[in-house]
């Protein structure tokens, strides 16, 4: 019963996402994404949340999204480009069969990939899109994070923190050309701080 009980009054873990209150944000993880997070994972996140810039990690709930993609399309070769402190990079290598490789930023032949990620510098994203968009294969996935960047994409130029606006720039110029892109069909999902899901088309 104590247990239980300071399980209710222990603060919830900061949220990157949409879900303003913490109570909601805290119920999605405990009843869908802690109960089936592997225990590296675990660690891997515990020990992430000491880190002074913890908030750059992919969030859990969009890391499980990721999981399950990656096993709805048997995908056996991955490709990751911009790695933290490898929580996505290990949750990927949880989620591939046995014989499946996971690779940071090490290209392979075109179209070999079956799922790629990408969480780095947000002024390259449309570079790293145009390269991903070879190596991927057709009716591969790519992933993109942090699309909805904290929320500036959608609140006036002037009222974002000078720090925040070229990557809000970036961010908003990623978000238009995904959506003229006729090679892929796309999802921008609020998990996390916004992950958007491309598949490729041709």
């Amino acid at each position: 019963m104590e247990e239980e009980s300071s399980k209710r009054t222990a603060p919830p873990p900061p949220s990157k996402g949409l879900l303003q209150t913490p109570e909601l944000y805290q119920y999605v993880l405990e009843t869908s994404v802690f109960p089936r997070e592997p225990q590296q994972l675990k660690e891997l996140r515990d020990l992430t949340a000491t880190h002074p810039r913890a908030m750059m990690a992919t969030a859990p709930d969009a890391a499980q999204l990721m999981g399950l993609l990656i096993k709805l399309i048997d995908a056996k070769k991955t490709i990751e480009v911009g790695v933290f402190t490898g929580y996505s990079l290990l949750l990927t290598a949880l989620s591939i069969p046995h014989d499946g490789k996971d690779f940071v930023r090490q290209e392979g032949n075109e179209g070999s990939y079956d799922f790629a990620y990408v969480d780095a510098d947000k002024v390259n994203y449309w570079n790293y899109h145009e390269r991903l968009m070879k190596l991927v294969r057709v009716g591969g996935i790519i992933a993109y994070d942090n699309t909805l960047w904290g929320g500036t994409v959608a609140i006036p130029p002037d009222s974002v923190a000078g720090s925040h606006r070229g990557g809000t720039e970036a961010t908003i110029q990623f978000n238009k050309s995904l959506a003229a892109d006729p090679r892929v069909d796309i999802s921008l999902t609020p998990l996390g701080d916004g992950i958007t899901i491309c598949r490729r088309i041709y």
